[in-house]
């Protein structure tokens, strides 16, 4: 960690929630971008943790946006910095329902366009600030304010389809490990053209879990196979070390649902079908990088 730098562009006065890894998140995606950036954020919980006008948290140019336009709005800024030969980092920090759903079209847009810009979701698995209802990118089975029972579809695969639009990076992290996280921002952000990090973010209330537990919840859903850990440069793929930790032995499933209120009613058939999209998953990772998977 000691290559972290010291500079803090989060200040001491969020309204996040107690053990938000979105925050925790994104307070090492700013350090390894440095104080030459601008923040694109569109409608998601990290319009609120800025803190009420005419205050604020950030330490940085911030763009606060239409929930469906984040993409579209860092493609006009950044095609305007390169006009002026000025090299400003253009970020949008976007949550999954402002990426998998509302901003998909935008973008896939900028991607098309080859926009040079870094875009990461922070996955929460829910609309966060408006209740946590279902998005696209919600799990099977999971609790949500709109599927009270449990989401009855699997989650939306938006690596897969960003992947499609082949750009030079794209690469997967989550809070827990944010040393992993700094290093492939670090290299995103020293790449030019599209960029994509799909960033895995435990909410304790929207996933029901104590604050306290965010790391664990983290590792867990690496340790069990449930978030694989990732980068996909110019087209070649490595899988990171704590996935590939998890590719050899792998901790039982059930220790990472237990875990979260929000699975309380998921069925058995629900689990075997979670447990299957895993082992598929880590199939087609061990098959391309040559790895065998257990």
């Amino acid at each position: 960690m000691t290559e972290i730098p010291k500079e803090e562009y989060i200040l001491k006065c969020t309204s996040a929630c107690a053990g938000c890894s979105s925050t925790l998140s994104l307070r090492y995606v700013l350090k390894a971008a440095g104080p030459d950036m601008v923040l694109v954020v569109p409608a998601c919980c990290t319009s609120v943790i800025q803190g009420t006008y005419p205050r604020t948290a950030m330490n940085i140019p911030v763009y606060n946006i239409a929930f469906a336009a984040a993409a579209a709005c860092a493609s006009g800024m950044s095609a305007a910095y390169r006009k002026k030969g000025v090299k400003t980092r253009v970020i949008v920090y976007a949550g999954d329902g402002g990426t998998v759903d509302i901003g998909l079209q935008a973008l896939s847009g900028a991607f098309e366009r080859g926009t040079d810009f870094l875009y990461i979701c922070y996955d929460n698995e829910a609309y966060g600030n408006t209740g946590m209802q279902r998005s696209g990118s919600t799990p099977l089975g999971a609790i949500t304010t709109t599927t009270p029972g449990g989401k009855v579809h699997p989650k939306k695969d938006i690596d897969r389809i960003i992947e499609a639009h082949n750009p030079p990076y794209i690469a997967t992290a989550c809070s827990a490990y944010p040393l992993d996280l700094f290093q492939k921002v670090t290299k995103a952000l020293s790449l030019e053209g599209p960029k994509f990090i799909h960033l895995l973010a435990p909410c304790p209330p929207g996933w029901r879990f104590p604050a306290e537990k965010t790391v664990e919840v983290g590792k867990l859903a690496v340790k069990t196979g449930s978030w694989i850990l990732w980068e996909r440069e110019h087209g070649t793929l490595q899988v990171s070390g704590p996935s590939r930790a998890a590719m050899k032995k792998r901790v039982p499933l059930d220790e990472y649902l237990k875990m979260q209120g929000r699975f309380r009613n998921i069925t058995e058939q629900q689990k075997q079908e979670l447990q299957r999209n895993i082992d598929r998953a880590l199939a087609r990772i061990a098959c391309e990088v040559k790895q065998p998977c257990s």
